[in-house]
């Protein structure tokens, strides 16, 4: 078995699933991985800070929007590889239900674009999302409830 250096570990970050009113908050990505795709504002959990704390600060980063951390409901492995298969890199994205306080949103920090989507249309629609966001939103849905 062939241990990774300290660099090649996974990065542990979170994604904030923020649902309002039958619509769910989504982020157009302006960098690796997933460049171009929308998905859940979100990012790298920083040394000394709670899962909750880096959802709500990636959140408010991204798109303006204060939220509150709820709940952490699923985890998800994304492995962005180089042309030859090879790993660049390994995040587990840390999904959190997070609640709406205030704001609309305003793409900010590495987000494209920042804008609620109708829940009903993720299944049927054109929108380039970053693989398993429909499910996600949909689960974080059904919990929020």
């Amino acid at each position: 078995m062939i241990t990774p250096s300290p660099a090649r570990r996974p990065v542990p970050a979170t994604i904030a699933a923020v649902i309002r009113d039958g619509s769910v908050l989504l982020v157009r990505r302006a960098n690796p991985p997933d460049v171009g795709l929308w998905g859940f504002p979100g990012g790298k959990i920083d040394f000394g800070e709670t899962i909750a704390q880096a959802a709500v600060r990636e959140l408010l980063e991204e798109t303006g929007i204060q939220g509150e951390a709820g709940p952490v409901f699923n985890c998800v492995d994304v492995l962005d590889r180089a042309e030859d298969g090879s790993i660049n890199h390994h995040y587990v994205l840390i999904a959190v239900l997070c609640r709406w306080i205030a704001g609309s949103p305003m793409a900010g920090d590495d987000a494209l674009e920042a804008a609620w989507h109708p829940l009903a249309d993720l299944r049927d629609t054109a929108l380039a999302m970053s693989f398993g966001v429909a499910d996600i939103a949909l689960q974080a849905a059904a919990m929020d409830a």
